[in-house]
């Protein structure tokens, strides 16, 4: 097979939310193997060597293979008659069925990711049977729809029992033979009655594995607080232990919500740059806490570590004075006088002068659009506000228009019985003197 016709065999990739098209391809961005944005899969490889049209005189028949769009990853031998490239949906033999998987890696660079991995070549047993055919991509859309309701279900049965763990995974090979359930749990679990009702409910065979937080992050996947995918569903696949150290030498602010990641540990980005931080900090002094002049002592607010800068405040200020910005050099003069009880006069002298920016001339109009003035809103006023029980909108909640009598201090109001009363005597005296005029 020549290296053209292995580059038009590899399919493109997809997205969880696309679905199969009639020939068994996924609907994707059409990008040939590569996605831009790295949102197609998690823990993405890209075979460039699979792309380039040279023949392989030293053929490798081993094969990196993803399962559930890479949350896991295995080698197996390719076999002469089916000839997988990178990008085929192919059927592999897992010991006790078969499963779909897709081809992630082919030829010199699973030789590589082997040695990276310290998987020796003779601990591979498994072999892909053939490539995967439009029913079985079916099967498999159908397996992984199914595994949500089964997780949900799966949770259910373990909060019943009472067991203090979280399922935070499911994984059905496409035959239906055996189901792995992913969980996080602080302690060791007693799981012998919870495999029995798995067994009993799903009718499946059950494998349990646990999983850290880092981990059930990387296989659930997610945005992080930099705006881009989470570095362990996509690349990341070595967890390193993570200190508050790491974010004191960096000069950040302890702050367990922002220095968090979605698994509710420390976030490994932090020892991205810890080396570079902790090379520039050899050129600082130590011991230079406070600095003795004849204006007073000043005390070390804040350091700039790549600028070199460390800026200090009197003490007498408590914090609220201005701050000198000196350079570590004039900081280790300082410490060198000090120790021979000398004292500068004032570190205003000492401090580095910055020139201020100009502000940079914006014009007004920069999009061309005429913008419409705000419309005015007028401010209703609380006694304008009509209730349910006074529809007319009388502000006294007077509908006859009556006006109130002032009450003098010490009298006291009529009771309500009386004012009925009266209205009734009233009211047959004008009957009775109606009778007498018609009299």
């Amino acid at each position: 097979m020549t290296p053209s016709e292995k580059t038009d065999k590899i399919k493109t990739m997809a997205c969880s939310s696309c679905s199969p098209g009639k020939d068994g391809k996924p609907g994707g961005c059409n990008s040939n193997g590569g996605c831009g944005s790295g949102g197609c899969n998690r823990l993405n490889t890209y075979d460039w060597l699979s792309t380039m049209e040279m023949e392989d005189p030293t053929e490798f028949h081993l094969l990196e293979v993803s399962f559930k769009q890479g949350a896991r990853k295995a080698f197996f031998h390719n076999p002469p008659h089916v000839n997988a490239v990178t990008g085929d949906m192919v059927v592999v033999d897992t010991g006790n069925g078969w499963n779909v998987a897709k081809v992630s890696l082919s030829g010199e660079l699973v030789r590589l990711q082997m040695k990276k991995k310290k998987v020796k070549k003779d601990a591979i047993i498994n072999k892909i049977i053939r490539l995967a055919n439009t029913r079985d991509l079916e099967k498999y859309a159908e397996v992984r729809s199914d595994e949500k309701p089964l997780m949900v279900r799966a949770r259910v049965i373990s909060r019943t029992l009472g067991l203090k763990m979280k399922i935070g995974d499911v994984e059905v090979q496409t035959d239906r033979r055996k189901a792995t359930f992913y969980y996080t749990a602080d302690g060791r679990i007693d799981f012998r009655e919870l495999i029995r009702q798995y067994a009993k409910e799903f009718r499946i065979k059950i494998e349990m594995r646990q999983i850290g937080a880092r981990q059930e992050s990387a296989r659930i996947g997610g945005i992080g607080s930099c705006g881009r995918e989470l570095c362990c569903s996509t690349w990341l696949s070595d967890f390193k232990s993570v200190s508050t150290a790491a974010a004191r030498y960096q000069n950040l602010a302890i702050n367990q919500s922002k220095l968090s990641g979605q698994c509710g540990r420390l976030k490994c980005c932090l020892n991205f740059e810890l080396d570079s931080y902790m090379d520039a900090l050899t050129t600082f002094p130590k011991g230079v806490d406070k600095l003795k002049t004849e204006a007073g002592t000043a005390v070390l607010i804040k350091t700039n570590v790549f600028k070199q800068l460390m800026y200090y405040c009197y003490e007498k200020d408590r914090g609220r004075g201005k701050f000198y910005p000196l350079h570590v050099d004039k900081v280790k003069e300082i410490q060198e006088m000090n120790r021979k009880d000398e004292m500068p006069l004032d570190l205003n002298l000492m401090a580095m002068n910055f020139a201020e920016e100009e502000p940079v001339g914006v014009e007004e109009n920069l999009t061309g659009v005429i913008d419409l003035p705000m419309e005015k809103r007028h401010k209703k006023r609380r006694g304008g506000k009509s209730r349910s029980g006074n529809r007319g909108g009388n502000k006294n909640n007077n509908p006859r228009g009556e006006k109130k009598r002032p009450h003098k201090e010490g009298n006291k109001r009529p009771s309500r019985n009386k004012n009925r009363s009266r209205g009734r005597g009233k009211q047959e005296n004008k009957k009775d003197g109606g009778n007498d005029k018609k009299e």
